[in-house]
């Protein structure tokens, strides 16, 4: 296809042609469409929509990246959804259903004649026809393989460069690929010891799908073959008719003059490294034990044994009975609760643990990032040190970046039909994957013969779709995060029969002294136009056991142990195929029932939701394993038969799994929430920080009062989400209880009693970040905003380090950070990103003030902590910080960093999709929204 481009001023041209005509090259025009497959009924008619910032289109020459850089402009259908999206922060308070498509999509199936703005034929069973207002990529084929090949094809037009970098995180390779900026070494360092592969690991996993899945296996890899191939023919026709993505020049895999240089294949095996990426992002949960072990010692050396494990369990919080829920009738789901006498645990000895070292053998500006930029041609120098940051900037992906926790992001609005006004159910729901240029998923439609569905994939992997609509159902995905990694501890040995010290290489497995397998990855960079860092190298050392992969080195009641951690998804990163399949089948999902079963096909850790025309459901997937009797899952545990997961085979990375039964699940319940908070009642949280105040609670209130009042619709809902995506969940939840310790007693203080009214102000209109009008870049109580901002974080502190002590207010710290506000997120791990309010110390903190004021507290704090429970004292402390708070001015809450400057309030909390490769996009307001988010009410059903 040619490439979409607006057009350049011809000074970006010319300079361009310095560097030889040949970058001009047109693309082969479009070919004939062929005759259509059989068409599908859309029983949404027209009430389904969706949308995808910044735009669909993900790939720009390095004459459409040149011109960006010099004059902002864009490639078409690069940009074209940033603004409808970020128009609903305005615009949500005068939603009408009729006003949707001003800032959504429609998703409705095919291309309307008169809006066709091209048609390529790759070959000649498959069409892939992108409209004028989108450009999205609606793909249709006569065959099976045509279709999947025409997938293909569409990834390499829109995500080319993006899949390429993906597949090289996935293999631990960035940095030879794209650089030795820092951040691309700490990126590939977070993620790569978390699915170490060989490449015949990689192509075991594909013989896996092919052989123990049945006939649905081999289709599945037989379609992964054919997008594959569609990827590949893309690569070719690009190199040949240079119009690949200009990044390949930037980062010196091909000479812009000579056209010499090549894109790799792409192979099979690429794709299990991607869904290595994206699975660990966001479909992981668990893990962290031993860092829960830490915080569980500080506990018990500070209170005692039995009174610090008491204190411990009340902020670690498996199982509040306070927690928002996704299935809140009260049906109980048990797992991975604390057991009533634990049996296996293996805490470390006091100040024993110890990190396993990941770098080696350092070279160069290894661990430095030392830079020697080189001689760029003049045409290029604008965009010399493109990548000098990254080429995806540290912390900015989910799980990433220095103490990550994974993060969710994503969110579910349903309601069932009996409370809207067309006796349908209806959908709001998405994931938030971050916000990067382009994003890490791409829109397509696929019809072909057993797929018929549009939506999103995860590019790289988009053989299916991921998320989105079928002919007459809609779903779509939040992160579960439940225990499905566990730690255990492998007793070292010598094989020689002497003492074992920490550093061991062998371990005791089944009576024998084992040794550990080493796997290594070698990487090496020099600079080059897009990255200026110096020539280095370095190798990444992982261990892997029977039981999982080593993390840490302790004592364990003074013998040396290797602490390991083992996820059931581990060698099977891609298994997930088989479910995604049938999602897309028509002939497969036919109602609620058998959306739930292609559910839970699905191996990683993940809430599904579904909507048709009668019902609303859920699902919650994941490969759950069955635990030996008296484990407790929270914490590190023995590496001996009689606590390993039950059924477990070491080689396959197998076990016995809970059945479909004991997996959350409901259809026709009354509404459904999920903003990454708890299941159900007592489904185990797999993390700290589920307790009695959740992000959960801004969506669950709102849908919660529409569903009281009924007549529900499409806009109303979305208009539900969009007030809770620019609320600050402290305001909202934590201030009231704040206010009422503070006006306890009158507050004499004029100036004080000002910045309370101030606070009270903002509280009473809603707690919301948001523009004083479109475009006005000022909050409408920014000064109450500022002030919430930094007495956070310092009330906290004030509150419960007194009483928990430095040690263990740090180790708790450690599990959960205190705050995630827009604000909090600021610096070089994770600012812009959207998403907040995730992870954060409001449930402790609304848990303790309510006791500190004498209220009603189910599953409350084992102690009450400000002021140590007076609260005249209380008071003070929060009276003290508030009025440091007070006194802090915008440049500090707000310092600043390489898009804002000092004291910009709204441009710190302001979205920025970060670019992955040479387009760049304007900031736009915060939301705290999915990325891809779909509005779909079904009228009719087949």
């Amino acid at each position: 296809m040619p490439p979409r481009t607006r057009t350049l001023r011809a000074a970006t041209v010319a300079a361009v042609l310095a560097l030889g005509t040949s970058l001009l090259a047109s693309a082969p025009q479009a070919g004939a469409a062929q005759p259509e497959p059989v068409a599908v009924t859309d029983h949404c008619q027209g009430q389904c929509a969706d949308i995808l910032p910044p735009g669909e289109n993900g790939n720009a020459t390095l004459v459409e990246i040149l011109g960006n850089k010099a004059f902002g402009t864009h490639p078409a259908h690069s940009d074209d959804q940033l603004d409808r999206y970020n128009g609903l922060v305005a615009g949500h308070t005068g939603l009408t259903d009729q006003k949707l498509t001003d800032f959504f999509n429609d998703a409705s199936f095919g291309v309307a004649a008169d809006q066709v703005e091209s048609v390529t034929t790759p070959r000649s069973d498959v069409t892939i026809t992108r409209d004028k207002k989108s450009g999205v990529p609606h793909i249709k084929g006569t065959t099976r393989y045509g279709t999947e090949f025409g997938a293909g094809y569409a990834a390499g037009q829109d995500r080319l460069w993006l899949m390429d970098l993906f597949r090289h995180i996935g293999r631990g390779q960035l940095t030879s690929f794209a650089g030795g900026a820092l951040a691309n070494q700490g990126l590939e360092q977070q993620f790569w010891p978390q699915a170490p592969y060989t490449e015949a690991d990689l192509e075991a996993q594909v013989e896996w799908i092919r052989t123990t899945e049945g006939a649905r296996g081999e289709q599945a890899m037989t379609d992964a073959q054919a997008y594959v191939d569609g990827i590949n023919a893309y690569r070719q026709k690009s190199k040949s008719g240079r119009y690949f993505p200009g990044e390949y020049v930037l980062t010196g895999k091909i000479d812009s003059i000579t056209n010499i240089g090549e894109i790799q294949p792409f192979k099979l095996t690429d794709l299990i490294s991607i869904a290595s990426v994206v699975g660990g992002q966001f479909g992981g949960g668990g893990g962290g034990e031993v860092q829960a072990a830490l915080s569980l010692l500080a506990a018990q050396q500070k209170y005692g044994v039995e009174e610090g494990t008491r204190v411990w369990e009340s902020f670690r919080q498996r199982n509040d009975p306070e927690a928002v829920l996704t299935v809140h009738d009260g049906t109980s789901f048990p797992y991975a609760g604390k057991p009533d006498q634990a049996r296996g645990t293996a805490l470390p000895d006091a100040g024993s643990v110890t990190p396993e070292p990941l770098i080696y053998d350092r070279t160069g500006s290894a661990g430095t990032g030392a830079k020697a930029p080189v001689e760029a041609p003049a045409a290029l120098k604008p965009l010399q040190g493109m990548y000098d940051d990254g080429v995806i900037p540290e912390g900015s992906l989910p799980g990433s970046g220095d103490g990550a926790r994974k993060r969710g992001m994503s969110n579910a609005l349903l309601v069932s039909g009996e409370h809207t006004a067309s006796g349908n159910p209806i959908a709001v729901m998405g994931p938030q994957t971050g916000y990067f240029a382009p994003q890490l998923m791409m829109l397509q439609e696929l019809q072909g013969p057993g797929i018929s569905a549009r939506g999103v994939s995860f590019a790289g992997v988009g053989m299916y779709i991921q998320m989105g609509r079928g002919q007459d159902y809609a779903w779509s995905a939040t992160s579960a995060g439940q225990d499905i990694t566990d730690t255990y501890a492998v007793e070292l040995c010598e094989p020689d029969g002497s003492t074992p010290s920490k550093d061991s290489t062998h371990y005791r497995d089944d009576g024998a002294c084992a040794a550990m397998e080493k796997m290594e990855r070698t990487n090496s960079w020099k600079p080059t136009v897009a990255d200026s860092t110096a020539k280095g190298s370095y190798r990444m050392q992982v261990w892997r056991t029977d039981y999982g992969i080593v993390t840490h080195r302790a004592t364990v009641a003074g013998k040396p142990v290797a602490y390991t951690s083992l996820r059931t998804t581990y060698r099977h990163e891609a298994d997930s195929i088989i479910g995604f399949q049938m999602l897309n089948d028509p002939a497969y999902v036919t109602d609620a029932a058998s959306f739930q079963q292609a559910a839970s096909h699905i191996d990683y850790a993940f809430n599904w939701f579904y909507a048709d025309s009668r019902t609303a459901a859920f699902y919650n997937s994941g490969m759950n394993p069955v635990r030996a009797a008296g484990v407790d899952p929270a914490l590190p545990v023995k590496a001996e038969k009689a606590y390993e997961w039950r059924g477990y085979d070491p080689a396959a990375n197998t076990a016995t799994y809970t059945p479909f039964a004991e997996h959350p699940r409901s259809s026709g319940q009354d509404y459904y929430i999920s903003w990454n908070n708890r299941q159900a009642k007592d489904y185990a949280t797999a993390a700290f920080g589920f307790g009695s105040v959740h992000r959960g609670d801004l969506i669950d209130d709102r849908v919660a009062d529409l569903v009281a009042d009924g007549g529900v619709t499409r806009a109303s809902l979305t208009r539900a989400m969009a007030e809770a995506a620019v609320t600050d969940l402290r305001g909202e939840q934590l201030l009231p209880e704040l206010l009422k310790v503070l006006r306890s007693q009158p507050v004499t203080d004029p100036a004080l009693n000002t910045v309370v009214q101030q606070l009270d102000s903002w509280r009473a209109a809603g707690a919301q970040r948001k523009e004083t009008s479109s475009g006005s870049h000022t909050y409408t109580h920014a000064d109450a905003v500022r002030i919430m901002d930094a007495w956070w974080p310092k009330l906290i502190e004030a509150e419960f380090r007194p009483g928990l002590g430095d040690g263990l207010f740090t180790a708790l710290t450690a599990n959960l950070g205190t705050d995630e506000s827009p604000a909090a997120s600021h610096g070089p791990s994770g600012a812009h990103s959207g998403s907040a309010f995730q992870y954060g110390w409001w449930g402790f903190a609304d848990k303790d003030l309510r006791q500190v004021l004498g209220q009603p507290v189910k599953g409350p704090l084992a102690k009450t902590y400000c002021g140590n429970g007076d609260l005249s004292a209380c008071r003070e402390a929060l009276l003290s910080t508030l009025k440091q708070a007070a006194a802090t001015p915008a440049t500090t809450v707000y310092p600043g960093d390489d898009s804002c400057k000092a004291g910009e309030q709204w441009c710190g909390d302001a979205i920025i999709h970060r670019a992955l490769g040479g387009i760049t996009h304007k900031a736009i307001h915060w939301q705290n929204r999915p990325t891809y988010q779909q509005v779909v009410e079904f009228p009719s059903h087949r």
